[in-house]
């Protein structure tokens, strides 16, 4: 009783109502244990039916607006991914036992019917005139074999009797065509309070009950618990699942772009190669010319250096017989 007075303090006044106005408050974080994870999330499913059948007690943790603020803008981690798994596995939970309640409800009132419709208990009219039947029957069977017997006295009684019996069938049966609408008023109150069974919370319910008692229903706490418990778990299935289309289709543009930067990666590696290969060519048929031009210059300087031999061996050879020559004179 003390740490329930403790917490609601707590959630009322704040944690730090006892300290000295001069200190310093001790910070926040929504991921101190002391937190209730669920509240942070969404909500607390304690608080949901509280009073009801379906009570789960006092919640033990602390129930922090400022705490659930932090979370709700902190970034995604694996804690607070950690706190949204559990509080989709528990709610799931419920709703999986109020489901399973919810089908045994209705295999429970399907039995109840076919039990009704086929051992449906006969009238109380009925057993008497069947019991008349069965005796003017017999009534006629004796007398049939008295007669054969030849005891006429015996037959003529038996058939009085039989008489009798008849006259009182007749009267039983006018009685009860003239209260006939009473049997259907009761045929119709059995139907007026066949019972479904809620696809919400599985509670039963009458079958065209009373405005105000399907609406005090619709407003009670465990058909809300449940309502508000089913549609938090479809609103973070339907959230997991625009997540991971919007990933899909992260990754699918990603994908795309990767293969567009390694296209034109790949066409620009093929134009460095063939700007390599052109310089080669072209470095090749420089080197080509030069030494093309190079060998034709050598030639052409052999040639000339050949010739210009020739042409100082004959000028040689030329002044050599010219001085010959002089001598001789």
């Amino acid at each position: 009783m003390v740490d329930v007075a403790r917490q609601l303090l707590d959630e009322l006044m704040g944690r730090n109502r006892n300290l000295d106005p001069s200190a310093s408050a001790k910070e926040v974080s929504w991921s101190d244990e002391e937190f209730c994870p669920y509240f942070l999330v969404k909500f607390c499913p304690h608080d949901l039916f509280v009073n009801t059948r379906a009570d789960l007690g006092q919640c033990t943790k602390l129930h922090d607006d400022e705490a659930k603020r932090l979370f709700d803008e902190a970034k995604p981690c694996r804690k607070k991914t950690q706190y949204e798994e559990d509080f989709l596995r528990f709610c799931t939970n419920m709703i999986n036992e109020v489901d399973r309640k919810i089908v045994k409800g209705k295999q429970r009132l399907l039995l109840m019917n076919s039990k009704t419709e086929g051992g449906r208990p006969v009238p109380k009219h009925q057993e008497q005139l069947n019991s008349l039947t069965e005796k003017i029957n017999k009534l006629v069977r004796d007398a049939e074999e008295a007669g054969t017997r030849g005891d006429v006295e015996q037959a003529q009684g038996l058939m009085e009797q039989c008489d009798q019996l008849k006259e009182e069938k007749e009267a039983l049966v006018k009685q009860h065509e003239s209260n006939g609408w009473s049997v259907t008023a009761e045929i119709a109150a059995s139907q007026e309070k066949q019972m479904e069974v809620c696809e919400v919370c599985g509670a039963f319910l009458i079958v065209g009950d009373a405005q105000q008692r399907i609406d005090d229903h619709l407003t009670g706490k465990q058909h809300l618990g449940y309502s508000k418990l089913r549609k938090a778990v479809d609103e973070m299935y339907e959230a997991r699942r625009k997540n991971t289309i919007n990933l899909e289709e992260r990754r699918s543009k990603d994908d795309d772009r990767r293969r567009r930067e390694n296209v034109k990666r790949e066409d620009r590696k093929s134009r460095e190669r063939d700007d390599r290969y052109s310089n080669k060519r072209e470095d090749r048929d420089r080197n080509r010319y030069r030494r093309d031009h190079r060998e034709y210059k050598d030639r052409s300087d052999r040639y000339d250096n050949r010739q210009r031999d020739r042409h100082s061996r004959r000028d040689r050879n030329e002044r050599d017989r010219d001085r010959s020559r002089s001598r001789s004179y």
